[in-house]
C-alpha cells in the first residue's frame, strides 16, 4: 500500500508541475512498456484500445472484469504510475462506480477516468446530479482504501456534439465545474480543439484540464502556453499502430517487400522488456 500511495501522490503532483503531463495511451503490456521505456512519467490506458484488442467495440460492451484484468496486467508490468480509463464506471449507479474504483485500486492503478455518458448504447449524457453522486462515490471509496486516487472526470459535450453548438461551452463549464467541486482532481473535455476556447476553459475552471491531442488539436507547446495540465491521445495510439500494420500488409501484398518493418523493435529488445516484466 505504501508504494501505491507514493505512486498516487507522485501522479497527482504531475498535474501541477511546470511541465505538461503527456500520456500516449497504452492498450496492453507491450505498449505500456514501450511507452515507459520512451521516458514518459506515467502510463494511461485506453478503454477503446483495450476493448478493440480483445474483440469488442467501444462503449462499455466489454465487461468490468475483462477491462480491469487488462489494466491490472499493465499496472503490474510498469514502474511508473498508471491511470485507468474505465469509461462510465461499468454501471449506472454510484455503487457501480465505487465498485469499479475499488477494482482500479486493487489492480494497482492510481488514477481513473470517469466519463459522463449514460453508460449504454445511446449518445446521451448522464443527468448531472447522478454523475456527481458517482464522482463522490469514487472519492469516498478511494478515501476508504487510503489511496489518493487521481480522478479525471470527463464530459462528452463536445465529443458527442450535444445540443446547440453555441451553448456547448457553457454546458461544459457547468458540468466540469460541478465535477471539480464534487471531488475530481482533473477534468477532461475530448472533442474540444479550438485554442482560444481551450484557454478560456482553463481560465474559467481554475483546475487541471486534460485535452485529447491528435490531428487538428493545438500542439503540445501551444497547449502548454494555454495552461493545459495534461494531454492524452486516447485510442489513437492503438489505431495508428493498426494503421501501420495495414501498410505492412499492403506492401507485402503489392510489392512483396518489407520496408515498413524497419522500425520494429528487435525480437531481443522485446524479450528483454518481457523478461523484466516477470519480476
Amino acid at each position: 500500500m505504501a508504494q501505491q500511495q507514493a505512486k498516487a501522490a507522485a501522479f497527482r503532483v504531475l498535474h501541477s508541475g511546470k511541465e505538461i503531463l503527456l500520456l500516449p495511451n497504452a492498450w496492453d503490456v507491450a505498449s505500456a512498456l514501450v511507452i515507459e521505456e520512451s521516458g514518459f512519467k506515467a502510463v494511461a490506458t485506453s478503454s477503446a484500445g483495450i476493448a478493440f484488442s480483445l474483440g469488442y467495440p467501444d462503449g462499455q460492451v466489454i465487461s468490468r472484469e475483462e477491462m480491469l484484468a487488462a489494466i491490472a496486467r499493465i499496472a503490474k508490468a510498469v514502474k511508473v504510475p498508471v491511470t485507468a480509463d474505465v469509461e462510465a464506471g461499468y454501471g449506472k449507479t454510484p455503487e457501480d462506480a465505487a465498485r469499479t474504483a475499488r477494482a482500479v485500486v486493487d489492480g494497482g492503478a492510481v488514477g481513473m477516468n470517469l466519463e459522463d455518458t449514460a453508460g449504454d448504447s445511446t449518445t446521451t449524457l448522464a443527468e448531472l446530479p447522478l454523475q456527481l453522486e458517482k464522482i463522490r462515490a469514487v472519492r469516498e471509496m478511494a478515501n476508504r482504501l487510503r489511496i489518493p486516487l487521481v480522478l479525471n472526470a470527463r464530459t462528452d459535450v463536445y465529443l458527442l456534439e450535444i445540443g446547440d453548438p453555441a451553448k456547448r461551452y457553457d454546458e461544459s463549464v457547468r458540468r466540469l465545474s460541478a465535477f471539480r467541486d464534487a471531488g475530481a482532481d482533473c477534468v477532461f473535455v475530448p472533442g474540444l480543439r479550438d485554442a482560444t476556447t481551450i484557454g478560456r476553459l482553463v481560465a474559467d475552471l481554475k483546475c487541471p484540464v486534460n485535452i485529447l491531442g491528435g490531428p487538428g488539436s493545438p500542439s503540445v507547446p501551444e497547449l502548454t502556453k494555454l495552461g493545459v495540465a495534461r494531454v492524452s491521445l486516447g485510442s489513437a495510439t492503438m489505431r495508428a499502430t493498426l494503421g501501420h500494420l495495414r501498410r505492412i500488409a499492403e506492401e507485402l501484398n503489392t510489392t512483396g517487400t518489407y520496408s515498413k518493418l524497419e522500425d520494429a523493435p528487435s525480437h531481443a529488445e522485446m524479450n528483454r522488456m518481457m523478461e523484466g516484466n516477470q519480476r
